[in-house]
């Protein structure tokens, strides 16, 4: 059998909902706005593909630079090096910190 390399390998308990939390999200989270400036916590909807980051960023705490469209620009830090990322991320995927 061919190995599988895609975007969502190794996602099983990442990317699986919780018994009550299946299903589709609400309509709030994907309207919410986020200012430039505020710290977002990266935590990915399984239910809602578009505007998903990679599985590696979630978790990630990072700060929105700027709005593209319906998405988020986020800045995180990554790395050994602490190397500075922009990400793509839409509303759904993030939530406030704190």
């Amino acid at each position: 059998m061919p190995h599988s390399h895609g975007e969502r390998r190794n996602t099983r308990k990442k990317l699986s909902k919780k018994k009550r939390e299946r299903g589709l999200s609400p309509i709030s989270r994907a309207i919410q706005s986020f200012a430039a400036g505020e710290r977002v916590h990266i935590h990915i909807d399984p239910s809602i593909h578009k505007g998903m980051p990679h599985h590696r960023f979630h978790g990630m705490t990072g700060e929105v630079k700027g709005a593209r469209g319906r998405a988020y620009i986020v800045e995180v830090s990554s790395g050994r090096r602490q190397r500075k990322k922009e990400l793509f991320i839409r509303a759904e995927h993030l939530r406030m910190q704190g």
